[in-house]
């Protein structure tokens, strides 16, 4: 495996990790360095299952942000020591992206941002997701179902530790009804082509403003079943996430501009569902981090954890 340590010294280099990857952060540029771990989800555990996963990381980002995405470059270790962009002697490869100021990130300007601006957001959104490519076969009922059902059974040991077993039933039993009241849209949104090739992961600090305009970057490109699918499904995770902050407002901008432009028939019926579903999935993620013996911030995690399935409850009541 590779030593980020050294590297990162040889680069002067700020290391940034996730459970995934290692970012190396330079002045002007950034490599992203994919850990050689295998979740079942996900799979970087080969050479080349990683260089496939940057190249396909690159490829699907390019659709939101042309500019930023480098490309993929080599990593070879030579008489001792790594030599970036190299192909002499390959252990690793890397993304290489220009680096987005921090202080440009959404998350960092809920302060500071508009209505307008969010409504720039959903348009650039929707614009994207009229071109994205059609994925029809995972519009399915039984696609979405399989997603939930996951989700209920594997949060069902933190019940009582971040869900209340009441708040649990009573999300699994709305779930259920919409699929068996609303059956049928799922196939007319086959059919109108509601279902695309999208982001999967539209969080606030996953969205930009920089000088040449709105930059979403960071898409999920190792797993297909989590990216592709109803185009309100997609959009909706940044909605939830402003609510998440207080921004009722600009969640409230950004989805009727949304809206308006998608002219979507299905469109109040279809959101709280998949809000629902998205403020469960970050509270189920939040509560895996309790298990992991690496991690810090267990307290903040399981707060967090708390009061994303209260508005996952709150969601499932619209429903």
């Amino acid at each position: 495996m590779i030593k980020i340590e050294e590297l990162a010294k040889k680069l002067g280099a700020q290391v940034v990790q996730t459970h995934v990857s290692w970012v190396l952060l330079l002045e002007d540029v950034v490599y992203k360095i994919k850990k050689p771990v295998n979740f079942g989800f996900l799979d970087y555990s080969t050479l080349d299952k990683r260089k496939e996963n940057c190249e396909r990381e690159v490829l699907l980002n390019r659709r939101f942000c042309s500019h930023v995405y480098l490309g993929v470059v080599p990593i070879s270790h030579v008489d001792g020591e790594y030599l970036l962009e190299d192909d002499s002697n390959v252990v690793e490869y890397a993304v290489k992206m220009r680096r987005i100021p921090t202080e440009r990130l959404l998350i960092n300007m809920l302060d500071k941002v508009s209505t307008d601006d969010v409504k720039l957001i959903a348009r650039h959104i929707a614009e994207f997701h009229e071109r994205a490519e059609r994925r029809d076969e995972f519009g399915k009922l039984e696609v979405m179902k399989f997603n939930t059902d996951e989700n209920f059974k594997q949060t069902q040991k933190y019940i009582g530790i971040t869900i209340d077993a009441q708040d649990y039933a009573f999300i699994v039993e709305k779930t259920q009804a919409f699929y068996e009241k609303y059956g049928e849209l799922f196939e007319k949104r086959i059919k109108d082509g509601r279902i695309r090739d999208g982001h999967g992961d539209l969080r606030l600090e996953h969205v930009a403003f920089l000088d040449n305009g709105i930059c979403i970057f960071d898409c999920i490109e190792f797993n297909e079943r989590f990216r592709c699918g109803d185009v309100i499904n997609d959009m909706c995770f940044l909605s939830m996430e402003l609510e998440l902050y207080g921004r009722y407002d600009l969640s409230k901008a950004y989805e009727e501009e949304y809206k308006r432009i998608s002219k979507d028939e299905e469109f109040d019926i279809f959101l709280p569902f998949f809000k629902c579903y998205r403020a469960y999935v970050r509270g189920k993620v939040n509560s895996f981090l309790l298990d992991d013996p690496n991690y810090p911030n267990k307290d903040q995690a399981k707060a967090l954890a708390i009061k994303l399935f209260k508005m996952s409850v709150d969601y499932a009541s619209l429903i």
